[in-house]
């Protein structure tokens, strides 16, 4: 039986489709710009807590958003 994984998208991308410019979402956070192009370029370093920050203010699904280190694509 094949199981489906639940598509993600970037950090980045989460913010764009809320239309939130980087500064607007990093003010709606309550972190500074740097921060937030920080949690941008390393996703794996956010904790649970901000994960659930992002979620509230991007009104999207935390489980849709990527939060790992890397991504591996599989050959078939």
């Amino acid at each position: 039986m094949i199981q489906l994984r639940t598509p993600q998208i970037t950090l980045k991308a989460a913010r764009v489709n809320a239309g939130f410019t980087i500064m607007q979402a990093s003010e709606n956070l309550g972190i500074s710009h740097s921060t937030l192009v920080k949690w941008e370029k390393n996703p794996g370093d956010l904790t649970p807590n901000q994960q659930k920050r992002i979620e509230k203010v991007y009104n999207f699904p935390v489980d849709c958003i990527f939060f790992g280190d890397k991504i591996e694509l599989k050959s078939s």
